[in-house]
């Protein structure tokens, strides 16, 4: 780390334990360059990095001081109230317009979690890697692959497992069409039409479209913001009715961001295994993780073949090559006949590339840079969401991924919100496409995948008016129809 990181990274410390209080001022740029032997262009350029991160306020001719901190999340409210409940029609017709809207190439896109631009890929290594692929097999284009896909790819896919605890074999490792597929894959050889699945509320929005085309019935289990799906409501729905399989997104939850502690991914493969149902996780942002150490992966503590891992690149090497994998455990067979006889495998010039950038190291690199970008971005835009939404916003802090989940006051209803944004040409998401539930309509979803530059900040800054803006009205109203 730079010397400016070493001092940002101390007065953090110094604010998370409690010694600097919000509110208190800091010591001035100068001071602290005297005190502490540094010069004052380095003691600046930290001073500057925290005030990006939103540690940091700077006042004019009064000097630095620590942020006002923006409160955690509240814990999920109740999901069960069916007259709470959105019509899945509702969903898929907001899903449409975000697509069309950001299709257009005018709209700026808060919303979906896609990365955006070269500086988050390997693109240069990618290209000349693929050129490598053709020259030393001209013919792969030509060669038809079958299930389970490229043995290199599978065989590195196996390696990395080692990084979040779990001991594969490249034998029981398919190749996917992105983690997409293998969620669907999942799913259809774990259950039948008809069946339940139980899902983390609010969850990833694409599964309940998804779960709804298979015929599946979607059960909510309430979920923590800081810890993940209550386990012990999931044990008490267990008691009461069928379940066929649980899905869940522990690493870099979507949308929440939270990463389950280890002892809550243990317990839940043993519910797995104790009552014979399928875990299916969603470890797309595994990788992603901001702490020194990786929590292991629900599948490392599968000792029966319960759990079911899904992952892909598209996020962090190639989201056109549509790249995933799914380890079945004891599904794997019908897994595999399924995905033959639906898309029946990846191209080989793609899977071989992917396979030889994980071979080579190349990855672990790219990896690092992109954890250092994504966290750094996360507490830009924290800062600007502390000052430009309305007083009483929560905000998410990930430890993993880049996405934030945002409660608003009660009187901010997103829906209203969303569309008062359309018409500023920004695109963001409701709660309720990741919920299906009124109970999170003051809730908001946000990516941060995507180059800070005005464009973008200009478009954050204008979300919070808007909602400040909508606020003051409802509360104006309500304050009216009182006086009446």
């Amino acid at each position: 780390m730079y010397l400016y990181e070493l001092i940002a990274e101390d007065i953090i410390r110094t604010v998370s334990s409690g010694l600097l209080k919000p509110g208190i001022r800091v010591q001035s740029i100068r001071e602290y360059a005297l005190t502490h032997n540094v010069s004052i262009n380095t003691v600046k350029t930290a001073y500057r990095l925290l005030e990006d991160r939103g540690i940091l306020t700077a006042r004019p001719q009064a000097g630095y001081f620590v942020s006002v901190l923006l409160p955690e999340l509240r814990t999920t409210p109740n999901t069960n109230a069916t007259d709470n409940t959105l019509p899945l029609s509702g969903i898929n017709r907001l899903l449409s317009v975000i697509l069309q809207a950001q299709q257009k190439g005018t709209y700026t896109d808060l919303a979906l979690a896609c990365p955006t631009g070269e500086g988050f890929y390997p693109a240069t290594r990618i290209r000349k890697l693929t050129a490598h692929v053709m020259r030393h097999n001209p013919h792969i284009q030509s060669t038809y692959v079958l299930p389970p896909g490229s043995e290199r790819l599978r065989s590195q896919i196996a390696r990395r497992g080692t990084h979040l605890g779990m001991l594969l074999s490249s034998d029981d490792i398919m190749i996917t069409h992105g983690t997409m597929e293998a969620l669907n894959l999942a799913v259809r050889a774990s259950s039948n039409a008809g069946d339940s699945i139980a899902v983390e509320t609010p969850t990833f929005y694409n599964l309940y479209p998804m779960l709804e085309e298979m015929g599946r019935k979607v059960v909510a289990v309430p979920t923590h913001p800081q810890t993940g799906m209550c386990l012990d409501s999931l044990e008490n729905i267990l008691e009461k009715q069928t379940i066929s399989a649980v899905i869940t997104i522990p690493s870099g939850h979507n949308p929440l961001g939270f990463t389950m502690p280890e002892e809550n991914r243990r317990r839940l493969a043993s519910i797995g295994c104790i009552h014979e149902i399928a875990i299916i996780e969603d470890a797309m942002y595994a990788e992603l993780q901001y702490g020194q150490s990786l929590v292991p992966n629900i599948k490392s503590f599968d000792t029966h073949g319960w759990v079911m891992v899904c992952a892909s690149y598209t996020k962090t090497v190639a989201p056109d090559f549509r790249i995933g994998w799914l380890e079945a455990g004891r599904f794997r067979d019908i897994a595999r006949q399924m995905k033959f006889t639906s898309t029946v495998a990846e191209p080989a010039l793609l899977t071989e590339t992917l396979g030889l950038f994980l071979e080579n190291g190349g990855y672990d690199l790219h990896l690092r840079y992109l954890k250092k970008r994504y966290n750094e971005q996360i507490e830009v835009i924290r800062a600007l969401i502390s000052r430009h939404f309305p007083e009483g916003t929560r905000v998410s802090r990930p430890q993993c991924g880049f996405i934030l989940w945002l409660e608003l006051p009660d009187e901010v209803d997103t829906i209203d919100l969303f569309h008062a944004a359309l018409d500023e040409k920004i695109i963001c998401m409701p709660g309720l496409l990741c919920s299906g539930n009124k109970a999170f309509s003051h809730c908001l979803r946000l990516a941060v995948c995507f180059e800070l530059t005005e464009k973008y900040i200009s478009a954050i800054r204008k979300l919070g008016k808007l909602a400040s803006y909508q606020r003051k009205q409802t509360l104006i109203r309500a304050e009216n129809e009182f006086q009446t």
